[in-house]
């Protein structure tokens, strides 16, 4: 086991600790602009953004990519990791970063944290970008659709065990789910070692858990109930989901009928020869999609370049 010292990957961006919602995050911040907030899914980290962050910050944008709750060097709460409570995290943390709203980018579990703000938090979102992430009133038919997403969500239900087995052997299963959810070529070494190593930071794996288990469990509950009658509301912000051709946890034309929960501006972007981790497997693809549509809803903004030049 490893302290949280595992988070901290050297790079061009800043990190620093920032409170919010009674909780503090750790975030790797690059860049001046509008904030483009970036929300990692499972098994990652922030760090899953190290394409992305310096290409937003090269096109004029504030881009700050953030451990989740119980992730990387964020807390590690007892609770709090129900969506509801993940979109007032992240909406909280818009405010503590100064910002009156942001651009939010989520992959997986991350983008329905995103589509969850829009609906709670619709103020502190001017634009959503989802990456393999359904609106949540279509993810159902994911969870039961029998591929993999099914199978581990439902191999996460078990008290006790599946925490053990993500951490066996050093936590080679993360690595193991990271290949099969990708296409063939991903992932490479470091991102084997970089994300077996965050997942060895205590807790990570019982909190990153939580998550799919009130996922799974609250479609009987009360607060579920809430939760898919509140997520009713139409999306009103402009809208970019982007999705692996080859995803085999959320088939792409599941992830497209999102369409009919979004009343804003809709752009669907399929990235060939991609699987589950599309900004990863081909990130050169991901940042000319996103920063074209960024710059499409904030209109044309100077570069880096341009600023360094006046």
């Amino acid at each position: 086991m490893l302290d949280d010292s595992a988070a901290y990957v050297d790079g061009p961006w800043t990190h620093r600790t920032v409170s919010a919602a009674g909780a503090r995050f750790h975030v790797a911040e690059l860049g001046e602009g509008p904030l483009v907030l970036l929300l990692h899914g499972f098994p990652q980290f922030w760090w899953a953004w190290r394409d992305q962050l310096p290409a937003l910050a090269e096109a004029g944008y504030r881009a700050v990519a953030v451990d989740l709750r119980g992730y990387g060097a964020s807390d590690k709460t007892p609770r709090g990791y129900d969506l509801v409570g993940l979109a007032q995290d992240m909406a909280s943390l818009v405010r503590a970063l100064g910002a009156a709203d942001a651009a939010v980018v989520g992959h997986g579990v991350g983008g329905l944290v995103g589509w969850t703000m829009t609906a709670y938090h619709p103020g502190a979102v001017r634009a959503l970008a989802a990456i393999s992430a359904p609106h949540p009133r279509r993810a159902a038919r994911v969870l039961f659709s029998g591929g993999p997403g099914t199978r581990h969500m439902l191999r996460a239900q078990l008290p006790i065990l599946p925490e053990h087995r993500l951490l066996a052997d050093g936590c080679v299963r993360v690595g193991e789910l990271l290949d099969e959810w990708s296409a063939p070529g991903w992932p490479d070494r470091e991102a084997q070692e970089r994300y077996r190593l965050a997942f060895s930071i205590p807790k990570v794996s019982h909190c990153s858990l939580e998550y799919h288990r009130w996922i799974f469990r609250s479609r009987w509950r009360t607060d579920g109930l809430r939760y898919v009658n509140r997520m009713r509301l139409p999306v009103r912000v402009p809208v970019l989901q982007l999705h692996g051709a080859l995803d085999p946890v959320c088939p792409p034309d599941t992830a497209r009928s999102s369409r009919k929960h979004v009343l804003g501006p809709f752009v669907w972007v399929r990235v060939p020869g991609a699987g589950h981790f599309p900004h990863e497997e081909r990130p050169r693809e991901v940042e000319r999609a996103l920063v074209g549509w960024l710059r499409e809803i904030d209109g044309e903004r100077p570069t880096a370049d341009d600023s360094r030049q006046r």
